[in-house]
Formats: C-alpha cells, sequence, structure tokens
C-alpha cells in the first residue's frame, strides 16, 4: 500500500497581499481625485475648488507654519483627554466587570454617555470653562471615557472564572492573579475600545475648537469658513484625515498586531 501525500496550494504571501491592496487603495483615491477635480470644473472656486487651488492652499499654510503649529495643538489635546480618560476608564471598568452589583447599577449610565452628543458636551464645557485648553480636552476625555470603560467591562465580565476560582485556591497573589490573568484577557478588548476613542477623540476635538477655541485644526477650520476661504477648508479638512489615517494604519493598527499577534497564531494553529 502506497501512501500518498497531499501538498497543499502556497499560499500568497502577506507582503504581496498588502501590495495589492495598497494599489486597490491607490486606484480608489485616484478616481476620488479625479472626479473631484471633473466635478470643480463646473463650480465656482469659491464654492467648490479643485484639487490644484486646494494643493496651493496647503503650500500656503505649510510654508507659513500654521499647518504644524495647528496640528501639534490639536494632537496635544486629544492625547490629553485620551490619557485622561484611560486612567478613569480602566480601573472603573474593572471594578464593574469584577463586582456584579455595581455593574448592574451603572449598565443604563454607559449607553446614555456614549449617545450624548459632543456639541452638548462643548457647550456645557464652554459654560463652565470658557473659551479654553480645558474646554476640548474635556469634551475629549467625556466621549472617550464611556467607550474605554465598556470594553474594559466586557473584558473583565470574558474572565474564565475558572481560572479566578483555581488562583484562590493556590493562593495566588492579588497582583499575580491581575497580571497573569485578567490582564491578558483585558488587553484585547482595551486596545479596541482604545482605538475606537481616539478616533472619536479627533473627530470631536474639532466640533470642540470650533465652538470654544481659539487655537488648533478646528478653530482654522471655522475662520476660514468665516472668511469664505474654501480651499483652505478644503486643505484643512484633507490634513486632518490624512493625520488620523496615518495614526490608525501606521501606529494604532500596526500595534495591535505586534502586541496581540499571539491570538492569530492561536488560531492558525
Amino acid at each position: 500500500m502506497t501512501e500518498t501525500t497531499v501538498t497543499k496550494p502556497p499560499r500568497a504571501t502577506p507582503r504581496r497581499i498588502r501590495y495589492d491592496l495598497l494599489g486597490q487603495r491607490l486606484a480608489l483615491l485616484g478616481l476620488v481625485i479625479g472626479a473631484w477635480w471633473l466635478y470643480s470644473l463646473g463650480e465656482p472656486h469659491f464654492k467648490f475648488p479643485g484639487p490644484p487651488r486646494v494643493y496651493e492652499a496647503f503650500k500656503v499654510i505649510l510654508g507659513n507654519g500654521d499647518l504644524w503649529r495647528n496640528l501639534s495643538i490639536t494632537l496635544e489635546r486629544v492625547c490629553i483627554g485620551f490619557v485622561l480618560a484611560t486612567i478613569v476608564s480602566v480601573p472603573f471598568g474593572i471594578m464593574l466587570g469584577a463586582i456584579r452589583r455595581l455593574g448592574e447599577f451603572f449598565e443604563p449610565v454607559l449607553p446614555v454617555l456614549n449617545t450624548v452628543s459632543s456639541a452638548i458636551w462643548a457647550i456645557f464645557a464652554i459654560i463652565w470653562f470658557g473659551i479654553s485648553e480645558s474646554t476640548i480636552i474635556f469634551v475629549v476625555f467625556m466621549t472617550a471615557m464611556p467607550l474605554i470603560i465598556t470594553n474594559v467591562w466586557q473584558g473583565t465580565r470574558s474572565v474564565n472564572a475558572d481560572f479566578i476560582e483555581l488562583a484562590h485556591t493556590l493562593r495566588m497573589p492579588s497582583w499575580k492573579v491581575m497580571t497573569k490573568i485578567y490582564l491578558p484577557t483585558i488587553l484585547p478588548y482595551f486596545f479596541s475600545g482604545a482605538r475606537l476613542a481616539f478616533g472619536f477623540g479627533w473627530r470631536v476635538s474639532l466640533v470642540a475648537e470650533t465652538l470654544g477655541a481659539s487655537s488648533g485644526i478646528g478653530y482654522r477650520l471655522r475662520q476660514a469658513a468665516d472668511l469664505i476661504q474654501t480651499d483652505q477648508v478644503f486643505a484643512w479638512t484633507i490634513t486632518m484625515i490624512a493625520m488620523m489615517a496615518t495614526l490608525e494604519m501606521g501606529v494604532l493598527k500596526p500595534l495591535e498586531n505586534h502586541l496581540f499577534r499571539w491570538r492569530k497564531e492561536a488560531e492558525q494553529q
């Protein structure tokens, strides 16, 4: 009886897949720019400027240093609000997941906080803090906090109760239970919520800066709109989108893949 060996078809390398996907995205971007340019030909430039005029406006704000100054201001505000939200949300989310009565009590509160518009938080922040840095930081904080709490809470509830019981039976110290059992389970949930919260933080910072700030990308957008400088409005908007895409695909997504690569390896086995 002869043995037959079954050969699996060669799998496409991840690098080749990424290049194919990159080419498709660039083609889509080219189509969008082409459609934008064609449509702008039939509209006045103050209403709908084309790519060449927006590019010239971008060179202006880049050349005078306005771009990097306001971009760094907005990024700093978002990061401060996000870090504060993380510091508050992680321990509170763990408490909600570990203490069932506490979780049941606060369960209706989090969906309400998640549905409150960032514009409402911005209005309250202006009333309480005036036109200041605290206004934008507060809005980012109030937007990111319930998202992170919800994800950390769900992660804590998904911890295997048998592992906790075994750890108590072995009289494992509390800090070791947290680092060896809770954290590995919670981290993927936290990172998922943190990515979502950071993205929302970028968007709501624009709303807050538009309503109550004297610097930042949102403020410059409002200023350009008031002066009917539509080409600069387009330039600032594209800059914001590019920054968010760079952080998401160039920093957060690779970091998540690196931190939790063990999950993919476990799924493939």
